[in-house]
């Protein structure tokens, strides 16, 4: 296991070796994983040439909004599906479903046409709005929720609804829940395509679009690449970790 682990992680961790290498020892033939000087240049040219931490902060933002948002939204439509019985229920979770089923780039245009008539470009309401809500999110807790003996259980002890969603349902859900956060966490994270085309100015960019900043058609400078990459996976690693 330690073997297929290192395996996995070895790009990782040749990439992390080599942004501690000059532009010159990079350049030369063949390449050494470990330097004879290790330095924190590209570090701190990238630092200066592209605000990353700037970036870092927007794409924080952005995730803790749509991932916050979305586990509410799962855990009470889930709730609902679950144990309320109301009509056109089946259908109404058809639909939901049906939403895992089309792609996002179908409706790219959609979205970004109804961004821009409610003037939410540039803002970060309009980067977080398409990720606020997920039926994937939705169909996960559901499927955690299926069990009705607890609710019967609660019931006869004189359980309210809200005081058995908050006291039982979810605490007895965290596992789920922090495994869905991670997950959406890193699929809003690495999401380039959508923040590029709502925003147009440099301090509302995310950090996948700045990382993509450093590779310029004229000069392609490995060690700034290699440096932008580890700071811009660090919050992906410490998530994992956590998580």
């Amino acid at each position: 296991k330690m073997l297929l682990g290192l395996l996995f992680i070895a790009p990782l961790l040749i990439g992390i070796l080599f942004s501690f290498q000059s532009e010159q020892e990079l350049g030369t033939y063949p390449l050494h994983l470990l330097s004879n000087a290790p330095t924190l240049q590209n570090y701190l040219e990238v630092i200066k040439a592209v605000p990353l931490f700037s970036y870092l902060l927007n794409s924080g933002i952005v995730c803790l909004v749509s991932i916050a948002t979305q586990i509410v939204i799962a855990c009470l439509a889930a709730y609902g599906f679950v144990f309320f019985e109301f009509p056109l229920k089946k259908l109404l979770f058809s639909l939901v479903l049906m939403t895992t089923m089309i792609p996002g780039e179908v409706v790219v245009i959609t979205n970004y046409t109804t961004i821009q008539s409610l003037h939410l470009t540039n803002t970060y309401a309009g980067l977080v709005v398409t990720s606020l809500i997920s039926g994937t999110s939705i169909f996960l807790m559901r499927q955690f929720f299926i069990p009705k003996d607890y609710k019967e259980a609660a019931v006869l002890d004189g359980c309210g609804e809200m005081r058995f969603l908050f006291h039982i349902i979810l605490p007895m859900s965290k596992p789920t829940i922090s495994s869905m956060a991670v997950y959406l966490f890193v699929q809003i994270y690495n999401q380039f395509f959508w923040p590029l085309l709502v925003t147009n100015t440099e301090k509302m960019r995310t950090i996948q679009i700045g990382i993509s900043m450093l590779v310029t058609g004229d000069v392609v400078n490995y060690g700034h690449i290699l440096a932008g990459a580890v700071i811009a996976i660090i919050p992906a690693m410490m998530i994992y970790i956590i998580g």
